[in-house]
């Protein structure tokens, strides 16, 4: 018997040491996650369900719910709107308890339902997350790292986070890209439903100034130096390039982080211990932003946003949509011409040109190509720009003589407005169906109570007592049947 009690004990108490174990893994941050961690989303969790924490309390790691229903890891910052770091922009989880993610020596997310798996693919012995937000695999026998969040960003770079030519920062709608070229930091903006398609839109390229790019000895990379600048390097510690902050060689103390925006801009922010502060933003005018008006609208310094053809509400200028077909389809596309005075295409000391004799000859360029939509000509230089992607926000400048050419897909209003008419007609047809139907049962009724009242009088075929009821009850039998 005292074997049987010692056996009960020794099961009640593993089972309190599991259920405890579980509970403080899945909804209590630590600083590091061991071998055999286990842990589910949290259903009462409306937003952060912190796991793990750096050792000064500024960072936390964990599950990120997104619109309600999906999951996705995430490193936050409780002052930052956006994460730092996500573990792949373009998939989510569910939030549910068929949602897992464990530590086994890889950090492995599985979610069954969504077919969302996702690894680091290493053997380690911890996952710990520093103080300046990196998470990191970390082997003890080696004492090596095995992997790291700094070598996959999402938008964000971080102080001292070395950024290469085999990385892109995203920004969170997937519009902008930031990528390093051989001598430059440029931006790119997506341009149309073609993941290939996009739009070179702001270039900072090395001076060179304190040491020379060299063919041979390896890509560049960039990292945000703690003296306030974004510094771009080749080899050693001495950059080739310094691109300033507002903290330039000013001393501060708190933590740098360089952000590729949802508009298209690269913003710098310091944190100071109790803000971000903003310290920093690559393009400073409204207007030279990728798409600040939306499709087929103009930006004019100093005026703000318009449409094009003048017609319409900024926002809604063309309902074809930002990045919709080009014109080669099958059958001939239908689309309209506009034609505006005082157009620019933007930034267009990045996009390719061609020299023309003439306004006409431009529009004939684009005209005879089905993936034009639009091009501008400068009747000064003769330099015609073709638009081969859905038309964005153009620029407006007051010389009358640089010449807009532009199609404007025909279809989607004219398809709403049947829509709408074949909706209005059908609503027609149904309400006059209703009223011939009541106007037919009223027209029997009448009927009926006439042929009724001749039977009665005239000793018709009605039997027993119907034939002898007298016009008092015949109105009360009337009113029952209503």
């Amino acid at each position: 018997m005292e074997g049987l009690c010692f056996r009960f004990l020794l099961l009640f108490v593993f089972l309190l040491c599991s259920h405890t174990r579980h509970q403080v893994n899945a909804t209590e941050p630590v600083l590091e996650l061991t071998k055999g961690f286990e842990a589910k989303p949290d259903s009462s969790i409306d937003s952060f369900q912190p796991l793990l924490t750096d050792p000064s309390g500024n960072f936390s790691f964990g599950f990120l719910r997104l619109n309600g229903s999906r999951l996705t890891l995430a490193v936050t910052h409780p002052n930052l709107t956006d994460p730092l770091w996500v573990f792949d922009p373009t998939r989510t989880a569910s939030w549910s308890h068929k949602t897992k993610l464990f530590f086994n020596g890889s950090l492995v997310v599985s979610d069954p339902s969504s077919r969302v798996e996702w690894s680091t693919h290493t053997n380690g012995d911890r996952l710990v997350l520093r103080n300046d937000s990196n998470l990191q695999v970390v082997s003890t026998s080696s004492s090596s790292i095995e992997w790291e969040s700094f070598d996959f960003p999402a938008n964000t770079l971080v102080e001292n986070q070395n950024f290469t030519s085999t990385m892109a920062l995203v920004s969170s709608d997937g519009l902008y890209w930031m990528r390093l070229g051989r001598d430059f930091i440029g931006l790119y903006a997506k341009v149309s439903d073609d993941s290939h398609s996009q739009q070179f839109y702001w270039k900072h390229s090395a001076l060179q100034a304190k040491a020379k790019i060299r063919d041979g000895s390896g890509p560049i990379h960039a990292r945000i130096n703690p003296n306030g600048y974004l510094g771009m390097y080749q080899t050693g510690t001495v950059p080739v390039d310094v691109e300033a902050f507002n903290s330039f060689q000013r001393p501060v103390n708190g933590l740098m982080i360089l952000r590729l925006e949802s508009d298209g801009n690269l913003r710098g922010y310091l944190w100071d211990g109790s803000r971000w502060a903003l310290n920093y933003e690559a393009i400073r005018e409204t207007c030279d932003l990728p798409n600040p008006c939306g499709p087929y609208s103009l930006c004019t310094p100093g005026s703000g946003c318009s449409c094009i053809d003048n017609s319409t509400v900024i926002g809604e200028c063309s309902r074809g949509g930002s990045r919709a077909a080009d014109f080669c389809g099958g059958k001939t596309e239908k689309f309209k011409t506009v034609r505006r005075g005082g157009v620019e295409v933007p930034f267009k000391e990045l996009m390719d040109h061609k020299t023309t004799s003439s306004l006409g000859e431009c529009e004939e360029m684009c005209v005879e190509d089905c993936k034009c939509f639009g091009s501008v000509y400068n009747n000064g230089s003769g330099f015609c720009y073709l638009v081969n992607y859905p038309i964005r926000t153009m620029l407006g400048v007051a010389d009358p003589s640089k010449m807009g050419y532009f199609k404007v897909r025909e279809g989607v209003g004219k398809k709403r407005s049947r829509v709408g008419l074949t909706v209005g007609m059908s609503l027609l047809a149904v309400i006059a169906l209703a009223l011939t139907v009541a106007m037919v049962y009223v027209a029997f009724r009448i009927w009926s109570r006439e042929k009724h009242a001749l039977e009665g009088e005239d000793g018709g075929l009605s039997p027993g007592p119907y034939k002898n009821l007298g016009s008092d009850s015949f109105s009360s039998v009337e009113m029952s049947r209503r």
